[in-house]
């Protein structure tokens, strides 16, 4: 019982209220699975395309890669010494608030959105079916119809704007396309700061390859 109190004791110290006895770093992380976790560490790692070598690499103790992209981007830019970067990441790494982080530190981010709605598998149009026509600020749809902009609002910390039609409903492929009385689209007002693929513009910029993760090793036992 004195043992099982110093130990409560030592846990309740801990800034996160967990103590490991196997390996005092690691930490219980939850995981993608549903219900599981793993104690561990979450590695992210960058490599250089150019040479496929390990530019940096960074240990956490968050399942998550979500809050993890403008630190190891920033790290690889600063180790490569050059005043901008592009880097590649997958949709693990998705986050607002991190791409428009790497916009402003000059490094160009690409990486695909996670698709959560379902709408696809559905077998309708997706996002990426419709065209953004920036000198318009609007959308054009598959059916060739203009979606304008409406309003914006916040959800989940992000300010989005809506754009909609109202030739929806007599629209030809309204079935592809949605259930309701019209298909509206939502943009992030930084959407711009990612695209699917961007191209080096000057001699300064060097491609960084994947920001790629080793996430949920866990500790020795």
């Amino acid at each position: 019982m004195q043992r099982l109190a110093a130990m409560e004791k030592l846990m309740l110290a801990s800034p996160d209220q967990q103590v490991s006895l196997t390996d005092p770093d690691s930490r219980s992380m939850a995981t993608s699975g549903r219900g599981s976790g793993v104690v561990g560490y979450n590695v992210q790692v960058a490599v250089d395309t150019e040479h496929h070598l390990i530019i940096t690499h960074e240990v956490t103790n968050d399942g998550s890669d979500r809050a993890q992209l403008a630190n190891i981007a920033c790290q690889a830019k600063d180790v490569l010494g050059v005043d901008e970067l592009e880097a590649v990441a997958d949709r693990g790494y998705y986050s607002g608030e991190e791409i428009l982080a790497c916009d402003k530190a000059g490094i160009a981010i690409t990486l695909p959105k996670p698709m959560t709605s379902g709408i696809e598998a559905r077998g309708r149009f997706g996002k990426q079916d419709f065209v953004y026509l920036s000198d318009e600020d609007a959308y054009r749809c598959p059916a060739g119809e203009k979606l304008k902009y409406y309003y914006t609002n916040e959800e989940n910390g992000q300010k989005l704007r809506r754009y909609w039609t109202n030739a929806c409903r007599h629209c030809a492929l309204k079935q592809r396309c949605t259930t309701g009385v019209q298909r509206r689209i939502a943009r992030w007002e930084h959407e711009d700061v990612w695209r699917p693929y961007r191209s080096a513009s000057t001699k300064t910029r060097r491609p960084c390859g994947s920001v790629v993760r080793r996430s949920n090793i866990p500790s020795a036992r």
